[in-house]
């Protein structure tokens, strides 16, 4: 064979190296674009299947969605009053508060040192109390103090307890913890109590023991 030959040969060979080349990509691209087609087909089919939700279950979505959503404030040394009657029944301090606001839920978590003030009807302290943390329950209006509470009233009644709970509704408190209370005459633990705020009529369920003051 001639190099002239060789040369053509050679050129040719190239040449349908090239085609073959172009082939296959062109072939692996129509490969490639039929497995891309049905995406937008299926996005188009779901798409299609949420459209023709009903308004009811549209709404049911959507009531589903706020339920879980939450909203929260944030809020530096707090300082709450809640009127009763017209006039400021409770003073409350703390150092941070954090408030929660779902659809059933409004709480606002204070963080202590927490003290609290309740007045009397001519505007008097009548009694204070600290804790190290406290919830107030906006729907039911309820103040629960937590940790290391601590009651003293104007005539000199104290409390002791890891949990106190106010209502406002009734205008009491409450515990269902062990609690310790002491007058100018004598002391009284047990566990469970209710009674009011002022400490001058309480029940304890389960005393546990009681004890004379000299």
């Amino acid at each position: 064979m001639s190099r002239l030959s060789l040369q053509r040969l050679t050129k040719n060979l190239m040449k349908m190296h090239s085609s073959y080349r172009v082939w296959a990509m062109q072939a692996t691209a129509f490969l490639a674009l039929r497995k891309l087609l049905p995406v937008p087909v299926i996005s188009l089919l779901l798409f299609g299947a949420c459209a023709d939700l009903s308004e009811y279950d549209a709404q049911q979505v959507r009531s589903s969605l706020n339920d879980s959503l939450v909203f929260t404030t944030e809020s530096w040394d707090v300082e709450m009053m809640l009127m009763q009657e017209g006039r400021a029944r409770m003073r409350l301090e703390g150092s941070y508060a954090v408030g929660y606001r779902t659809r059933d839920r409004k709480e606002t978590h204070i963080a202590g040192p927490v003290y609290v003030q309740l007045f009397d009807s001519l505007g008097s302290v009548e009694t204070e109390a600290w804790s190290n943390r406290a919830v107030y329950k906006e729907r039911s209006s309820e103040f629960e103090l937590f940790d290391s509470v601590s009651v003293r009233t104007n005539t000199d009644r104290q409390l002791f307890s890891d949990y106190l709970m106010w209502s406002q509704k009734t205008d009491s408190i409450s515990s269902y913890r062990f609690v310790t209370i002491i007058t100018p005459t004598d002391s009284i633990t047990g566990r469970g109590f209710y009674g009011l705020t002022d400490l001058s009529e309480y029940t304890i369920p389960e005393p546990g023991g009681r004890s004379r003051l000299q």
